[in-house]
């Protein structure tokens, strides 16, 4: 054990010498969480209204007119635009340029027509070949149904009970009996799992694909540890004393794992609280991904250090598994958003299982059993690696 830790503290030695080197490791996932989180609009000035911009023009001043706008202004799917000094040319140009979705023309006596039982229709401009319209038809026909049956309501209900029920009172009230139908689908969330806005999903999760994208990167310096070693015959010298294979390996390897899992602690805790990804409200679970997911990168890193033969093709074989890792697995673009082929593809990297693992606690607010799986995957991945590589530092002794 003493050969081990001797081998992991030289090489922590020879890693942390170079400041520049540890601010690489640190700085930069930091500056590509920032422009991803610009990027996804993690940095967004607040919730946006996705409403459909409606406008409307109202050339009719009857109180049936203004309780239907009181009812278009309150739609969950529209949004009035009303601008007094727009003419209806203006109106037009803004739904040829896409501003609107459509706008609306209340006539004159519309509210006079809907009192007196006449036909009484709205002016629609809009272009019909958008799905847009769709929704906006749907809206305005429930709309305008709503105000109609409520005078028709209030119209039966004065011819047959007289002063006890008022037109305007019963109006009144059929109209507000829209506000609590008798069926209503309602979607609700968990009282354990906060509300989250798309800001704070877009930074939890360009938090941890940077994190573990620069992790992959740091492994060139590792790596050129071990390459260093063996060009110096440092590591042939070893082999000849009573120091094993094994012995070697788990001191690299337990250095790599160090400077990873330390890497992790840092840019977790910068996540926390400079971001606010709520790393926090399972801190078991996310430790147990972050110790997999760095046992996992530090068996990469040793194969890495153990295969290539110069600094350059430590550096090459460092590069290419960040960029085609981390975008195979989901650190760019969310694998939620991806074909269910490519999502399964992106699950052959382990850097999909460790994005699972930090998601499923900060995101979709799942608990320490959710964890579980991808850190088994990570494991299995560290394993893999690990026995790769102590088997391919066999062969080249016996070359």
């Amino acid at each position: 054990m003493i050969r081990i830790l001797d081998i992991t503290q030289k090489d922590l030695k020879q890693l942390t010498r170079d400041f520049k080197t540890l601010m690489f490791l640190l700085l930069m996932p930091i500056i590509f969480t920032f422009l991803f989180g610009f990027a996804f609009g993690g940095f967004g000035g607040g919730d946006s209204d996705s409403r459909l911009p409606v406008g409307y023009l109202s050339q009719d001043d009857n109180w049936v007119t203004s309780e239907l706008h009181d009812v278009l202004s309150n739609s969950d799917v529209i949004r009035l635009e009303e601008n007094t000094f727009l003419s209806q040319s203006d109106l037009e140009k803004l739904v040829a340029d896409g501003d609107l979705a459509a706008f609306v023309i209340v006539p004159h006596g519309y509210g006079r027509a809907l009192l007196k039982d006449k036909p009484a229709k709205l002016i629609v401009y809009t272009d019909t070949g958008t799905t847009a319209w769709t929704t906006v038809q749907a809206e305005l026909l429930t709309a305008v149904s709503r105000v109609d049956s409520a005078v028709r309501t209030a119209t039966i209900m004065e011819d047959m009970i007289g002063d006890r029920a008022p037109f305007r009172y019963a109006f009144d009230q059929t109209l507000a009996s829209w506000d609590d139908p008798p069926i209503q689908v309602v979607e609700t969330t968990s009282s354990v799992v906060p509300k989250s806005n798309s800001a704070n999903e877009a930074l939890a999760h360009t938090s941890p694909g940077m994190m573990l994208q620069f992790s992959i990167a740091g492994l060139l310096t590792a790596a050129q540890v071990i390459v260093a070693e063996r060009k110096s015959r440092t590591l042939q010298r070893l082999l000849t004393t009573s120091v094993n294979r094994a012995h070697i390996l788990l001191g690299h390897y337990i250095a790599i794992f160090t400077l990873v899992f330390a890497q992790f602690l840092i840019l977790l805790t910068f996540g926390q609280i400079a971001l606010g990804v709520d790393y926090l409200r399972a801190p078991l679970a996310v430790l147990l991904v972050a110790f997999c997911a760095a046992a996992c990168i530090s068996g990469l890193g040793l194969l890495i250090g153990v295969v290539a033969r110069s600094e350059e093709q430590a550096i090459a074989f460092s590069l290419i598994p960040m960029f085609v890792l981390s975008g195979l697995g989901g650190a760019w673009v969310p694998l939620e958003v991806t074909g269910e082929t490519f999502r399964s593809i992106g699950h052959l990297s382990p850097v999909a299982w460790a994005m699972d693992g930090f998601k499923n606690i900060s995101i979709r607010g799942l608990g320490f059993e959710s964890v579980l799986l991808p850190a088994a995957a990570l494991a299995g991945y560290a394993l893999f690696f690990f026995i790769l590589a102590a088997w391919r530092l066999s062969t080249a002794e016996e070359k």
